[in-house]
């Protein structure tokens, strides 16, 4: 019966659709760009925008996936999750991508993103080929190469500039990747880079052979009960992440309800540039029972760190650098002066509708850390080693998840945090979070969701919502309420403050989308530094934005956004504006992308985050700040089904600065050019 369904179903959706849904059709920078809308603070986003562009580029199996990785998508609500789980299981096997339609809580344009994500393998095929074999043969393979530089000179690269503060490399950055895998089976691949300003040699000494950084990984995976073995760079998110998270776990965003609860997916290959916040070494899951796993890793790698010496003439590290930067004398003797090491276990337990799972994780140093006292960092972590435990729990009952997380760190600091996502009705989705981080709690790989940029002095209550009218319409929103009970970098007295966000979605058309969000944030600030005395006062933020994308043609397309922004600090108003239009057009092979965009911020406080294109698996997220003009064209050629070319130009021209940059960054000069240009060949 189920074979002459899905038989109706491929047959007609091939008829009808075949043209109008295609994997390539769906636009990744427009669904990372809902996310990020409402971001304005300094984060790395690259290995959020860079998981998702792997997930795209490399699809899960529709009958391996599990219901942690479908929620790492943040395309489906907890009752969407459900539903293709129980569909899974009480029809069997996906035939078709096409059944997700059959399913009644999937609508046209939840089936249109899904499908890009996931896909259906022959498993027959892998059994009947050794491992090698699979990997020889596999097709799902890219070799990416890339350059870019910008064209004006910055100060560091000249011959006036002091030894202390030169560049020692040339301006050009360099980037090389290849990654070959299968959904379900195997991923191997290495990536390598060099900054600008870097050198490319074999230094040994410092751990530096060839370009400033280089990380590789091979992955197995369902080889019988070995669930998951990497060897190599990779990451791993247990829990809510308040002992281990990865770069899946993204902040307070517009999309209010399903990004609230950190996925438990265990262990992923590392790949991106970004050089902290990853492990070095082995890492395996084991399935010991049909309810009971067991995870555990070792990692050992050199990080960079800022020695220095105490009264005594012992050696300590002040602080842990991750930009991954080697460009002057200074930064490169801090390179690779560290090792640090990681071992950690991890019991999970899944049982019908209940997850659970107790984590042990230990981080050692070969050289304690020291931190430069200042009166809001009393109680940072100082030392050469930390452990954390926690316990996690999630269950799930028909429209409603529960999810917690309960840490300790051997320092005697605890965190906690716990919520619920509910669909209370097929219209109304509802997510709830409570979170509470002592002060002295210490975790190095945590990503849990914070006010802070790790969760530590903080207790808040958030709530978040989506409300859909209709297809056409919907909105969605969330209000957080928080209080530090220390003292916070730029904020030296414990506080409390809010922020919320309000967006309106409109689709009247496939061809015709509109929203409009404001958000507002209210903290404490310092007003001045006198005679060591700090005077705090409030400061309100608000954050506008109008946006509008139209389909014109089948090759073109136009977006137009506004956003503006204003704050308010000790009786004083300043304000920021962007204006800016993008034209897509998609001819056959070719495909162009540009932008013009006016700003006009009086400050720093008013910069505008604002999402650009770029080339495939790189990422632009820039701060639109003082008064100017930014634009940038970005154009894409697919020479042959194997090699796909990419050529990026970028301008920012300020009219109200004879300088951009400061330091060795320095540009003399108003105007900025920047060059980057990719090939990706499948071999």
């Amino acid at each position: 019966m189920k074979a002459f369904l899905v038989a109706i179903i491929v047959t007609t959706h091939t008829l009808c659709f075949a043209q109008e849904i295609l994997r390539k059709d769906v636009d990744l920078e427009k669904l990372v760009d809902e996310l990020l809308a409402g971001q304005d603070e300094d984060f790395n986003y690259e290995e959020l925008y860079e998981n998702l562009a792997l997930l795209l580029s490399h699809p899960a199996d529709l009958n391996l996936i599990t219901a942690e990785q479908l929620r790492t998508l943040y395309i489906l609500n907890e009752m969407q999750v459900q539903a293709i789980m129980e569909y899974r299981k009480s029809a069997g096997p996906f035939v078709s991508l096409y059944e997700l339609q059959s399913i009644p809580l999937i609508d046209r344009l939840t089936f249109e993103r899904l499908i890009s994500f996931v896909t259906i393998t022959d498993q027959q095929t892998t059994l009947n080929k050794t491992l090698f074999a699979r990997i020889f043969n596999e097709r799902n393979n890219y070799l990416i190469l890339r350059y870019d530089r910008t064209l004006e000179d910055k100060v560091g690269y000249l011959n006036t500039t002091t030894e202390a503060s030169r560049y020692q490399g040339s301006a050009d950055r360099l980037y090389m990747r290849f990654r070959t895998s299968r959904p379900g089976d195997f991923s191997l691949g290495f990536t390598a880079e060099k900054d600008a300003g870097e050198q490319i040699e074999w230094a040994p000494d410092r751990k530096q052979y060839g370009t400033g950084f280089i990380s590789f990984h091979a992955q197995v995976l369902n080889k019988k009960k070995l669930k998951n073995l990497i060897i190599g760079d990779y990451q791993a998110q247990f829990g809510q992440g308040l002992v281990l998270g990865s770069a899946f776990g993204i902040g307070k965003n517009a999309e209010a309800v399903s990004t609230t609860r950190r996925a438990s997916i265990g262990f992923m290959p590392y790949t991106s540039a970004y050089e902290a916040g990853y492990f070095r070494g082995v890492a395996a899951s084991y399935q010991l029972s049909k309810s009971i796993s067991l995870h555990g890793f070792y990692s050992t790698r050199w990080r960079d760190g800022n020695l220095q010496s105490d009264s005594t003439g012992a050696w300590g590290i002040s602080s842990l650098s991750t930009t991954g930067l080697h460009r002057t004398t200074s930064e490169i003797a801090n390179q690779n002066t560290v090792q640090e090491q990681n071992a950690a276990a991890v019991f999970s337990f899944s049982h019908k509708r209940l997850d659970a799972g107790l984590t042990l994780h230990h981080t050692q140093f070969g050289i304690p850390l020291q931190r430069d006292a200042t009166p809001y960092n009393q109680f940072y972590f100082e030392g050469n080693a930390n452990t954390n435990g926690s316990v996690y729990v999630n269950y799930t009952y028909r429209n409603m998840s529960l999810f917690s997380e309960a840490a300790y760190t051997f320092s005697k600091g605890a965190s906690v945090i716990a919520g619920s996502m509910m669909s209370l009705t097929s219209a109304l989705d509802v997510a709830l979070l409570y979170r509470n981080y002592s002060r002295n709690y210490h975790s190095f790989y945590s990503n849990a969701i914070s006010e802070n940029s790790t969760p530590q002095n903080e207790q808040a209550l958030y709530w978040g919502w989506k409300y859909t009218f209709s297809k056409k319409y919907w909105t969605s929103g969330y209000f957080d309420w928080f209080r530090f009970e220390w003292l916070r970098y730029r904020g030296y007295s414990p506080s409390q403050g809010h922020e919320w966000l309000l967006r309106f979605n409109c689709r009247p058309s496939r061809h015709v989308s509109f929203f409009a969000q404001m958000r507002e944030e209210n903290k404490i600030r310092n007003q001045s530094l006198e005679s060591n005395l700090y005077t705090t006062s409030n400061g309100t933020k608000h954050n506008y934005w109008i946006n509008a994308d139209y389909q014109a043609t089948p090759t073109l397309s136009l977006r137009t956004r506004v956003q503006f922004s204003n704050y308010e600090y000790a009786g004083a108003k300043t304000g920021g504006l962007a204006l800016i239009q993008d034209i897509t057009i998609q001819k056959n092979k070719f495909t162009l992308n540009a932008r013009y965009a006016l700003f006009d911020t009086d400050d720093y406080d008013n910069r505008l985050y604002v999402f650009e294109k770029d080339v495939w698996l790189a990422f632009s997220f820039p701060a639109y700040y003082g008064v100017g003009v930014r634009s940038y064209v970005l154009m894409q050629y697919s020479v042959s089904p194997a090699v796909v070319l990419w050529l990026r130009w970028a301008r920012t021209t300020y009219s109200n600065a004879d300088s951009i940059g400061s330091g060795s960054e320095t540009i003399i000069g108003n105007i900025r050019n920047d060059l980057k240009f990719q090939a990706r060949i499948r071999l």
